[in-house]
């Protein structure tokens, strides 16, 4: 499989994404140690093991959950390109949770052995880390105050634009449609909500014209009017660094 150079990446010429120094390029070559080419379904990362590899996704959606004792599985967080992975095993010896592809998916991968050559020889670099840390741990923030907080027809419109907002920003958005492969079992499982009652507010929320998320594909008609039920504003998504 041919793989992408690093300076060619096509993530990198995203505004969402902030810039490489010539260093840091050099740097993110040599850390880089190939792509893995992953079919729907696959398990990327398995809670509990010991991953000696990182990713970043350079194509295709997953998701991030936990399985509980009983099986039952509770999505975290979906996985969009851009978005680093593994850094829990790598830090922590092991993962708290896992990983699965939703589509066909490409990944940058990094060796885990690396990591602390990250942070001795490039501090800039091992700050973006923690950035990105830092803001899996607001998102959690924002979810778990939605569930506490927004009704159903709340938590499904905030939970639309978030995705929309960055799907648009990485450049997947076709005026106002953007690709959505996820099922609504997922959708509800983020939200606290049943598949009956998420199907129920999706079909009401649709009725009122604001959205439609049909054949893997998500419309919103007035992302005005469902922020204002979401109970947001709505705001360019901030630059963010890319591994």
């Amino acid at each position: 499989m041919l793989t992408t150079a690093c300076a060619a990446c096509p993530l990198r010429k995203k505004e969402l994404f902030t810039q490489f120094t010539e260093e840091e390029l050099a740097f993110m070559i040599r850390f880089k140690s190939g792509e893995l080419a992953v079919d729907p379904g696959t398990t990327i990362l398995m809670e509990g093991s010991n991953s000696p590899q990182l990713f970043t996704v350079l194509e295709g959606m997953g998701t991030r959950y936990k399985t509980l004792e009983n099986g039952r599985r509770q999505v975290i967080n979906f996985v969009f390109p851009g978005d680093f992975s593994g850094l829990q095993a790598g830090l922590m010896g092991e993962m708290m949770h896992s990983v699965e592809a939703t589509t066909t998916m490409r990944l940058c991968v990094f060796k885990r052995g690396d990591l602390w050559e990250l942070f001795k020889s490039h501090p800039e670099r091992a700050y973006d880390l923690t950035w990105i840390a830092a803001v899996e741990e607001h998102f959690l923030g924002e979810t778990i105050a939605s569930l506490g907080q927004r009704d159903a027809s709340q938590r499904i419109a905030w939970a639309l634009i978030r995705i929309f907002e960055r799907l648009r920003a990485i450049g997947l958005a076709d005026g106002n449609v953007v690709p959505l492969p996820f099922r609504q079992q997922d959708l509800a499982d983020a939200l606290g909500l049943s598949l009956v009652h998420t199907n129920k507010t999706l079909k009401s929320l649709r009725g009122a014209g604001l959205v439609n998320w049909s054949d893997s594909k998500l419309c919103i008609h007035k992302i005005g009017p469902l922020a204002d039920l979401a109970l947001i504003e709505l705001e360019q998504p901030k630059r963010r660094p890319i591994m």
